[in-house]
């Protein structure tokens, strides 16, 4: 049996350039959210208040991404020897449940207004508010120029675009309130943006949990690799074929084959490594070559002669 692994440098680089960027949407996060939450407190907006609650809540989940980046840096040692670039991973988990946790609240609190309005100054309201637009109009643009295969920088900037669906929904009521006098417009806004975040928010978790749970990559067919593999010239056999997400932009794959009768062992693993490279974008590649006597199941360990399955 022989065995070879293909790049073997996990510590992947955290880009510099997306950490600038977090960071300066997280001051300016900071910085409004404060502004917001006593502007909301003061009008009596509960679209305000919901929107500062999030932002309060987005300038955690990026003080935590800024956190995670740092560490992520951090070398692979013996007992991590993948490194720590999975922070990130669980960063962008903690802030899609983050949103979901927020929106919750927001549709709790809505609710009980419903029943009860309240006086909700619209003038000031519409200020902050507007205010609070320009703010994640920029923050979005800004973040939307990183790059966008980092997950921990996608769940920043889903942050931000609810942050701006937030402001929008704020504009809207305090403009209908000034219009109607109908006070209930502000909770029932608040739950239509709440709403708006959920599908990003749930995108991030799930997205997160596959990589957490090593499950195959979106978009890859184990079987059709497997069969693709048995094609090449020198290979008899292929299966026992797994592969998972290490990182945004790395995927881990390992593999075992069965040489041709008269092929050389020693070329496969080069061979079936180069072809995963070209067809299904892998890039950290293990190949286990094993004996001829023996089969290989799909998706199996490979087995003796003696456990092979008979021949019609």
């Amino acid at each position: 049996m022989s065995e070879s692994k293909v790049g073997h440098d996990h510590g992947a680089e955290v880009g510099a350039d997306n950490i600038t960027r977090v960071r300066a949407v997280f001051v300016l996060t900071a910085a409004y959210a404060l502004v917001q939450a006593v502007g909301g407190w003061i009008s009596g907006s509960l679209a305000l208040v919901a929107d500062s609650g999030h932002m309060i809540s987005d300038a955690a989940a990026l003080l935590l991404a800024l956190i995670a980046y740092r560490v992520a840096r951090r070398a692979p040692d013996l007992t991590r020897t993948y490194g720590f670039q999975r922070v990130r991973v669980l960063a962008a988990l903690a802030n899609g449940a983050s949103l979901l946790l927020l929106v919750a609240w927001i549709v709790w609190e809505a609710i009980s207004r419903v029943g009860q309005p309240i006086e909700v100054m619209a003038g000031p309201m519409l200020i902050i508010a507007c205010v609070g637009l320009s703010v994640n109009l920029f923050g979005a643009w800004y973040l939307s120029r990183g790059d966008k295969s980092d997950s921990n920088l996608r769940g920043a900037f889903l942050h931000v675009v609810g942050d701006l669906l937030g402001s929008v929904g704020a504009i809207a009521a305090a403009i209908g309130i000034m219009l109607t006098g109908w006070m209930i417009l502000d909770p029932i806004l608040s739950v239509l943006v709440a709403l708006l975040v959920v599908r990003s928010a749930w995108t991030l978790v799930a997205d997160s949990l596959r990589v957490l749970l090593q499950a195959v990559p979106q978009g890859m067919d184990v079987q059709a690799a497997e069969a693709d593999l048995r094609t090449l010239p020198g290979v008899a056999a292929a299966g026992h074929f797994h592969a998972w997400t290490l990182t945004d932009d790395s995927v881990v794959a390992t593999v075992h084959v069965q040489p041709a009768p008269g092929a050389d062992p020693l070329i496969l693993p080069a061979l079936v490594a180069s072809r995963l490279r070209e067809q299904f974008s892998l890039d950290h590649i293990t190949v286990q070559v094993d004996p001829p006597e023996g089969t290989i199941s799909p998706h199996g360990e490979a087995l003796s002669t003696s456990e092979a399955p008979e021949q019609p």
